[in-house]
């Protein structure tokens, strides 16, 4: 999950994205969307949702998109109906009056998916593909003048354009898009969505309205992380101070709270102080460590864990409270604690293996550099 990530995960995009269940702390925001076109007045031309990954505005955004264009909203008012020809467009990745940027992130149904893996898709299409998606493209100018004869054709009822990732639209693609803004077309709706507003040009956020999706109450997120993961986690009994510890790792979202837990790297964090621990003092050579943990998890997940890892490292070495409560992070930094220089210097290696591994860099490589670097942390 991405937003779980604030991103969609493989769940969500197959079919479910535009006919889920309403995340709990976006029912209020829904009911005035709603009742607002129901009471037949017009939504703002232009609209933002912005914010961290992992509280469900994409959710929110493909939600009400298909209940904006399905043909029995007015007797569906919690959701799109599911079945109606407009739904089925929707399942099917075709719907006529709605048009995505980047194209990676229009959602597909597990049936188109499958019919396109009948009509030839091989192994290599479908890596090839993963790879794109997980990539994110600029939005280039050529790309919102591509929009404009959607935009401008008139006469054909509502349409939809959604433009994910509205902070990698390049200077030249934004100030196309102005035009689009400032000269607002009936029965047109423009979605801007991103993890990053602060990239966004104060002009493109002056013209839009940001969806209040922020804020989220500790109590909702608790009690919906906690009906998310059950009673376990990782095959592991599951306590309120995890789940607590969780949500405070993912910021406050709880759908990145979830994808943390369920994260393959995530009930490895004690096992990464361990080799860091013996690497630093020699008990293990920086290449058997490299050859263990590519066995447990692949570079990118290593990277992950890492990352979390220096976070909470350096909040300990500034005098804060540990995030991590569960592994005794601080217990361990009373006996050692790596320089600033130090942690500046594997926080960059991590930055150049994730710059080298674009480069088609081989994972053993990757990995026996950075444990050569970790074991001078």
């Amino acid at each position: 999950m991405n937003d779980a990530t604030g991103n969609m995960g493989t769940a969500d995009i197959n079919d479910g994205i535009y006919f889920a269940p309403l995340l709990p702390w976006q029912q209020s925001l829904w009911s005035q969307l709603t009742e607002r076109v129901l009471q037949q007045q017009s939504l703002p031309h232009a609209l933002l949702a912005a914010g961290m990954q992992g509280m469900g505005k994409r959710a929110f955004v493909w939600r009400l998109v298909a209940w904006l264009l399905c043909r029995s909203r007015d007797s569906h008012p919690i959701g799109a109906c599911g079945t109606c020809e407009s739904c089925q467009w929707l399942r099917s990745g075709t719907h006529p009056s709605l048009q995505v940027l980047p194209l990676v992130s229009m959602p597909i149904s597990a049936e188109h998916a499958d019919n396109k893996e009948k009509s030839g898709s091989t192994a290599k299409d479908k890596k090839s593909s993963k790879t794109a998606s997980s990539t994110i493209l600029k939005t280039k100018v050529d790309d919102i003048r591509a929009l404009q004869p959607f935009i401008y054709q008139g006469g054909q009822g509502m349409r939809i354009c959604v433009l994910d990732h509205a902070e990698k639209m390049t200077i030249a693609a934004a100030n196309a898009l102005l035009k689009t803004l400032e000269e607002p077309q009936a029965q047109v709706h423009l979605f801007l969505i991103s993890d990053t507003p602060a990239q966004l040009l104060p002009t493109i956020k002056s013209r839009v309205q940001q969806l209040a999706l922020q804020t989220i109450e500790p109590a909702i997120a608790v009690d919906y992380v906690t009906g998310e993961l059950g009673h376990t986690i990782n095959r592991e009994a599951v306590s309120t101070a995890a789940i607590h510890q969780l949500i405070q790792l993912a910021n406050g979202a709880p759908l990145a709270a979830i994808a943390l837990a369920q994260a393959p790297w995530y009930s490895k964090r004690a096992l990464w102080l361990t080799t860091w621990q013996a690497l630093r003092s020699g008990k293990r050579s920086s290449i058997a460590a490299s050859d263990y943990w590519q066995n447990q998890l692949n570079i990118v997940e290593f990277i992950q864990l890492s990352e979390l890892m220096l976070l909470d490292i350096r909040r300990v070495c500034l005098g804060l409270d540990e995030l991590q409560k569960d592994i005794n992070l601080s217990a361990l930094l009373e006996a050692y604690q790596p320089t600033d220089s130090g942690l500046e210097a594997f926080a960059n290696s991590l930055q150049q293996t994730k710059i080298a591994l674009q480069q088609n860099v081989q994972e053993k490589f990757a990995y026996d550099k950075l444990m050569q670097e970790l074991a001078y942390l």
